[in-house]
């Protein structure tokens, strides 16, 4: 049934010049249709370089915007309607002025995982794998760093010589991995490195033997001659690690770190996408895409 519905999707996107995307934390048998698959911004970096005309996003409604944003000639299908992002949406647009009025000589720097409606009025985008680099170019010693405490943290304490202020709550699904689940999955597996996101706690960044990027924390475990690994983010990049590296053992921070909006979308929902009677089509004002493009150009010059 799978293998069906998978070789329908494959017949039907090359039919209707489609490009799909897949975000790392979709399961793996939409990741086996997706065209690109990995971290949010370089979905929408790769999508901006296709010749495709629509372009179907397997993640969450932020992702999808920004591949609008990169793409404005572009038919941009968000593949389950309802499929949100608690830290983009935590914020919004008013808090982040109000905090500019308040800081007025500080630079916002706005996690990619932010709507483009908060975009239009920070200074700086940045990834989770970029954000140490371009916050070190940024000339002002002055940083309002939005909505993630923990990777604005995590980033200020390599970054000491500037003065950080953070606005935001952070990722429910990374937060919700304690000290306690470190101690126990070390307790349970002793040989194994500890690889976390950055959107973890910081005393659960702390205990790790790498943090960084979702990418980051795949290609780190894929290149380690270690043959043990405690994975702290979303489990699906367990699971994805476990296929590509069979010879290896895997083990989850906590199995309780399941982002909810990630699995929303299914591979009908995609099938039904490619069909054109799924999804939702990503629609954004072109003053607010060209005001929230601002940020994210100026991530691109200071990382150049």
């Amino acid at each position: 049934m799978i293998k069906d519905i998978q070789e329908e999707i494959i017949q039907l996107k090359k039919e209707k010049d489609i490009c799909i995307l897949a975000h790392c934390y979709e399961n793996p048998e939409i990741l086996e249709v997706a065209d690109f698959t990995g971290d949010s911004y370089a979905l929408a970096v790769k999508a901006s370089q296709v010749e495709n005309k629509i372009v179907i996003m397997c993640g969450v409604r932020f992702m999808a915007e920004t591949v609008k944003i990169l793409s404005p000639d572009k038919k941009v299908i968000l593949s389950h309607p309802d499929a949100g992002c608690p830290m983009a949406e935590q914020l919004d647009k008013e808090m982040v002025v109000q905090a500019k009025e308040m800081m007025p000589d500080y630079t916002v720097v706005a996690y990619v995982n932010t709507t483009s409606e908060l975009k239009t009025v920070c200074d700086v985008c940045v990834t989770s794998s970029s954000a140490v680099t371009i916050c070190k170019k940024i000339e002002n010693d002055k940083i309002l760093f939005i909505p993630d405490p923990q990777l604005g943290k995590w980033v200020s304490e390599q970054i000491p010589d500037k003065e950080f202020k953070i606005l935001g709550a952070g990722c429910p699904t990374h937060c919700a991995m304690t000290i306690k689940d470190v101690e126990k999955a070390k307790k349970d597996h002793p040989n194994a490195l500890l690889l976390v996101h950055p959107e973890c706690r910081p005393e659960v960044t702390a205990e790790a033997d790498y943090a960084g990027s979702t990418t980051g924390i795949m290609n780190y475990a894929k290149q380690s001659d270690a043959k043990e690994f405690i994975i702290g983010t979303e489990n699906s990049i367990k699971t994805h690690l476990q296929m590509e590296c069979p010879d290896k053992q895997f083990y989850a921070l906590s199995k309780e770190c399941i982002c909810p909006n990630m699995k929303l979308t299914t591979l009908v929902d995609v099938l039904n996408c490619c069909k054109g009677n799924g999804g939702e089509e990503i629609e954004l004002e072109e003053e607010t895409r060209l005001a929230a493009k601002k940020c994210i150009d100026e991530m691109i010059r200071l990382g150049d």
